[in-house]
């Protein structure tokens, strides 16, 4: 007997004929079956569904293509892992494996860095919410602290006292650089002279070591030119405290914000034609710095704390079929078992959607939401898909960054997080259950 065929409801269209968009007329709809050679299928009958897929090789090939991009062009460069873009411990450690350090904000990040094994001495402690005793544990451990505002120095300058003892740090530094909104919420304006004041009052304080200046101009940055400015500007600082204080950086700290290659909402363009390369980046960056003639004649190391770039198109989300409907203007909607609880990324960009199963030729465009009863967890406003049932699987993709750290357990509970590594699955983040929700109650 032949197999029988899938049952697909019917699809009623209104034709109408009109003008093609301003990205054309043809309509495709991918499908994947498997990551890494593991099936979608199987994961979902194992683990369940909503379900967030890591894959190692993914993470691996993306930050040794950043580290190639960047050493081939300048000779002392480290990467450091921006714990807030994804802080679950078996992620960080493929990270701290490949060689990076890490770069925290918190208290919690810096823990986690710890009991990951990274080396005190590299971890930059970065942020503006530093306590006391925050910054009490880094001096002691000798890791890198950045300068966040005056309060902290202060702060700061009476920890090292109570301690007798040194503090390696760096000032963290705002700048025009011609982007808006102007990123000048975090450390000291370049312009407006207090982030040399600030360097100024480091450099005569004899418990604060200073071992370089950092900024981060911003996220998302869509133009490697923007770092080529930004990296002028911190350049030009480090020349003039050579000039006037004999004396060198170790290091200079660009920051992240390097793009993904997800879709922005409102862009024309895919995300994947869109982004800057890393070696365009790369070549933005380092050009400055190898032109540049250093009063000492002494190059800074480079530092960059590349988060979103390394681990968005690692990481997917794979998600259940629970129902579908007509809304009220007739548009479809399409109910997944994953919301916006989940995917706080569905607010910036328009996720990629594949299907896992074989589907048929028929495709519409529907309203993609999640199961929250909440009239705003739409993962997607508008997706071309082919006719769904219950059940059907769909995996929405560049999910790695912002997600497992941004969650909520809202109405829900959050899912199991899985990596897969040589073929194989392993559960790095276990499905909450009710016991877990409720411990902290009393």
């Amino acid at each position: 007997m032949s197999e029988k065929r899938k049952y697909e409801r019917p699809l009623l269209k209104t034709i109408e004929p009109s003008m093609p968009s301003k990205t054309g007329s043809m309509t495709s709809v991918s499908q994947i079956s498997e990551i890494d050679g593991m099936s979608l299928e199987l994961l979902a009958a194992k683990e369940g569904t909503p379900l967030f897929v890591f894959s190692e090789q993914q993470i691996r090939t993306n930050i040794r293509n950043a580290k190639r991009a960047f050493s081939t062009r300048y000779p002392s460069v480290n990467f450091a892992w921006s714990y807030k873009t994804n802080y679950i411990s078996s992620i960080c450690k493929v990270f701290h494996e490949e060689g990076s350090w890490a770069e925290v904000v918190s208290g919690l990040e810096y823990q986690k860095a710890l009991n990951n094994g990274c080396d005190p001495k590299k971890i930059i402690f970065n942020g503006p919410s530093k306590t006391v005793e925050d910054l009490r544990q880094a001096v002691m451990n000798d890791s890198l602290i950045h300068i966040d505002n005056t309060h902290e120095l202060c702060r700061l300058l009476s920890v090292t006292e109570e301690l007798n003892q040194q503090a390696r740090v760096a000032v963290r530094i705002n700048m025009n650089v011609g982007t808006y909104p102007q990123w000048d919420r975090f450390g000291f304006n370049l312009e407006d002279g207090s982030a040399w004041h600030t360097i100024t009052q480091v450099m005569h304080e004899k418990r604060l070591t200073l071992t370089g200046i950092h900024c981060h101009i911003g996220t998302f940055i869509l133009s490697a030119d923007i770092y080529k400015k930004a990296t002028m500007k911190m350049v030009a600082l480090a020349c003039r405290l050579e000039s006037e204080f004999s004396f060198s950086l170790q290091y200079i700290d660009l920051g992240g914000g390097f793009a993904s290659k997800n879709t922005l909402k409102g862009s024309y363009v895919n995300g994947a034609e869109l982004t800057p390369s890393m070696d365009d980046y790369a070549e933005a960056i380092t050009s400055v710095l190898l032109k540049t003639q250093f009063p000492s004649g002494q190059r800074p190391m480079l530092i960059l704390e590349t988060g979103r770039a390394l681990i968005d198109d690692a990481g997917y989300l794979l998600t259940s079929v629970l129902n579908h409907k007509r809304l009220a203007n007739g548009v479809s909607n399409t109910v997944v078992d994953a919301g916006v609880n989940l995917l706080f990324t569905s607010f910036w960009y328009n996720h990629k959607v594949s299907v896992v199963q074989t589907s048929g030729s028929f495709v519409e465009e529907t309203r993609l939401t999640g199961p929250l009863c909440m009239n705003i967890d739409v993962i997607r406003e508008r997706v071309a898909l082919p006719i769904l049932n219950p059940g059907d699987l769909l995996l929405i993709h560049h999910v790695g960054a912002y997600n497992v750290t941004q969650w909520m357990q809202f109405i829900e509970y959050r899912p199991s997080v899985v990596m897969i590594a040589d073929g194989k699955m392993k559960v790095i983040r276990r499905r909450e259950d009710y016991d877990y929700v409720t411990s902290l109650e009393s």
